[in-house]
C-alpha cells in the first residue's frame, strides 16, 4: 500500500509540473543571409539560404529539434597579379545542405539562445561538406509567430567555411 501511495504521489507531482509547462513544439522555416568570414572571405562575400527546423518543447526552458535547409555563398571574381602577369578568376558558388540536431534554451519568454550541430552535405564540385555547427541567439516577434535571429555558421573539413548570419523564421 505504501508503494502504491508513493507512485500516486509522484504521478500527481509530475502532473502539476506539466500543467505549468507551455508546449513550444513547432515547425519553423525562413530566409537567412549574411557575410562570409575567415578562410573563404576573399573568394566569397555574401550568402543566402533557407532554414528549416522542427522543435519539440521538452521543458519550460528547453527545446530540442532537427534542422536542415540550403546555403549558397556567391562566388567572387578575383584578379591575381604577379609582376607583369595578371590572372582573373571567378569562383563558383559554394553550396551545401546542413543536416543536424538543434537545442534552444529560453532564459526568458521570447528570448532564446542555442546551437545546431551535424553534417553539411557539399553540393558543388570540390565541396566535400564537413562538420557543421551554428551557435545562435533569437527573439520571438509578432506574438510568437515569427523569429529574428543572429548566428555564426561554420562548416569544417580541411578548411573552415564561416559566415555571420541574420535570419527571419516563420513559426507554424
Amino acid at each position: 500500500m505504501k508503494g502504491l501511495l508513493t507512485i500516486l504521489f509522484l504521478l500527481g507531482i509530475g502532473h502539476l509540473g506539466s500543467a505549468q509547462y507551455v508546449d513550444r513544439t513547432n515547425f519553423r522555416a525562413g530566409l537567412v543571409g549574411g557575410i562570409v568570414v575567415g578562410d573563404f572571405s576573399e573568394a566569397y562575400s555574401l550568402n543566402l539560404g533557407l532554414d528549416i527546423y522542427h522543435h519539440w518543447g521538452v521543458s519550460r526552458e528547453i527545446d530540442l529539434g532537427l534542422t536542415t535547409g540550403f546555403m549558397n555563398a556567391f562566388g567572387e571574381k578575383q584578379t591575381i597579379s604577379n609582376g607583369s602577369i595578371s590572372v582573373e578568376t571567378e569562383f563558383d558558388n559554394y553550396q551545401f545542405i546542413p543536416a543536424g540536431a538543434s537545442v534552444r534554451i529560453y532564459p526568458t519568454s521570447g528570448f532564446k539562445f542555442g546551437a545546431d550541430a551535424g553534417f553539411a552535405i557539399g553540393l558543388n564540385e570540390g565541396n566535400d561538406g564537413g562538420f557543421y555547427y551554428r551557435p545562435s541567439i533569437g527573439i520571438d516577434l509578432s506574438g510568437g509567430s515569427s523569429e529574428l535571429n543572429i548566428s555564426y555558421m561554420s562548416v569544417t573539413d580541411n578548411v573552415t567555411f564561416g559566415t555571420v548570419l541574420l535570419g527571419y523564421l516563420f513559426l507554424f
